[in-house]
């Protein structure tokens, strides 16, 4: 084989999602899931008020919308090495998409409705660009240095690639990558 095969097949290849997101989309379906578990289990015991108050998204005195787990149980259930999964939760909370509750209880929660959380702010928070060139990435722009981009074939394609791809991300949430019977 030669060094230019070997090249373009450890570095052609398009670009999937990292190990570390896909850890990321499974602790956010487990924490998704467990508010869904919780917010039905608190709509059963509430009240007419209360659970009209809960169906509307208004957050629960008792916490039925922002529901702690820990870390520990999230690694066990989704057989994600702990340590890893810290750095993956601390990012996202970094990031806006969870918080963080120390102590007895305490653990992380969605921030925000699962449907609310775009697939693409993940993918961005831990993989940075979406786009397959730098010279058409919106957020990690930087000029392509072998070619001119008025008239370049391959960054027009990409740059089509790219729009699809954020079209569909974008439009994609935790809540839509959850299992149907969690929904």
């Amino acid at each position: 084989m030669s060094r230019f095969a070997v090249f373009c097949r450890l570095k052609c290849r398009p670009k999937m999602l990292t190990k570390k997101t896909r850890y990321a989309f499974h602790a956010l379906i487990h924490l998704a899931e467990s508010q869904v578990t919780s917010q039905a289990k608190a709509l059963a015991s509430a009240s007419a008020h209360e659970a009209a108050l809960l169906r509307d998204g208004i957050p629960d005195p008792h916490g039925a919308q922002y529901v702690c787990v820990a870390i520990s149980e999230i690694s066990k259930v989704k057989q994600i090495p702990l340590k890893f999964l810290e750095n993956i939760l601390l990012e996202l909370k970094k990031g806006g998409i969870l918080g963080s509750k120390k102590g007895k209880g305490g653990g992380y929660y969605l921030l925000r409705p699962a449907d609310q959380v775009p697939l693409a702010k993940v993918i961005r928070i831990l993989d940075g660009p979406i786009a397959l060139l730098p010279c058409v990435s919106i957020n990690y722009y930087e000029p392509c240095p072998t070619c001119d981009e008025a008239t370049c074939g391959l960054r027009h394609a990409m740059c089509e690639v790219r729009d699809e791809t954020l079209r569909l991300l974008e439009n994609r949430t935790v809540a839509n990558i959850m299992p149907l019977k969690a929904q």
